[in-house]
């Protein structure tokens, strides 16, 4: 029988762990309309370049590809609408102070399926520079040489 907390990942940010450096993760809901759900059902989610921002006390997902359900009808879903995040109240007043601070952002690591439910992981996350970028690439090359030799 399946555990209920199985989480079934949809989409996947590889790009975010390259770019970013991953300071903190949250764990958001977020609110779709039913078009939607089922595309996300087939997986057909993007969440390269995408964002997320804080606005008026709430967190919005901004340029997350959600494509067009294929048996939707006119009333279909826009492909990159915003999105209302849907988190507690002192986690968002811990995000806008955090948000304010130089080189800090919102950003989308997975989408994924929780309990029937719609869930992103979102992380506050600080650009790296071009030779924080090439330093994790050689730590990467090193590690999989080193298990390389290991197994032999």
């Amino acid at each position: 029988m399946a555990n209920e907390n199985d989480e079934k990942n949809i989409t996947v940010n590889r790009k975010a762990r390259h770019e970013y450096s991953i300071l903190q993760t949250y764990e958001a809901g977020i609110v779709l309309t039913g078009t939607e759900v089922k595309a996300l059902r087939e997986g057909k989610a993007n969440l390269v370049d995408s964002y997320a921002s804080v606005e008026k006390g709430e967190v919005w997902l901004n340029n997350a590809h959600i494509s067009e359900y294929r048996h939707g009808n006119i009333s279909n879903h826009d492909p990159l609408r915003s999105r209302k995040l849907l988190l507690n109240k002192s986690e968002i007043r811990k995000l806008i102070g955090k948000v304010k601070e130089k080189g800090l952002t919102l950003i989308p690591l997975r989408l994924y399926f929780k309990r029937g439910k719609v869930k992103v992981e979102l992380a506050l996350a600080k650009g790296k520079k071009i030779y924080d970028k090439r330093e994790s690439i050689a730590k990467k090359d090193l590690q999989r040489e080193q298990e390389r030799r290991f197994k032999y």
